[in-house]
């Protein structure tokens, strides 16, 4: 989705008006920031976009993780593309179950004592932030059909 299709989308769900009110800009602003940015004039750069740009320059995922937080939620980072090199299947859905096991290992030893301390915490969010991202990696894999191979080796030892 591009930036002005996600405000096109959001506008669907409130007054113009009122967003450029909250703002303090004009609403023929906000109706650019919904139009694609072209050389002939129409779209203007939106806030999206410059938070990207914002982004990219910084390199930080601080901005990203503190719009995620006042949004009532949290930025998990999907793993690089070439991540998934270790990724077969069943090799990877052992890793998974495995990883979610620490996971609640962590919980179950932060509990013991029947409180969890802001650095226990702390390291059972890393952990669940590092299964989140293996995960989305595992489903990205699935998505582009990286499994096919495995498929086709599976099918071919069948067959001889």
């Amino acid at each position: 989705m591009k930036s002005h299709e996600a405000i096109q989308h959001a506008l669907k769900k409130t007054s113009p008006k009122q967003v450029a009110s909250d703002l303090g800009v004009s609403l023929s602003l906000i109706y650019k920031w919904a139009q694609p940015q072209e050389e002939l004039g129409s779209g203007s750069r939106n806030p999206l976009d410059r938070i990207n740009c914002l982004h990219k320059t910084t390199g930080d995922d601080t901005l990203v993780q503190w719009i995620c937080h006042e949004a009532g939620g949290y930025f998990v980072k999907n793993p690089p593309p070439d991540a998934n090199t270790e990724f077969d299947v069943m090799p990877a859905t052992n890793s998974m179950i495995g990883r979610f096991a620490d996971l609640l290992t962590t919980i179950s030893q932060a509990a013991e004592d029947r409180s969890i301390s802001t650095e226990e915490a702390d390291g059972i969010r890393q952990i669940w932030n590092q299964l989140k991202s293996y995960t989305e990696g595992f489903v990205t894999c699935c998505e582009e059909g990286d499994f096919d191979p495995i498929r086709n080796a599976n099918t071919v030892e069948k067959s001889t």
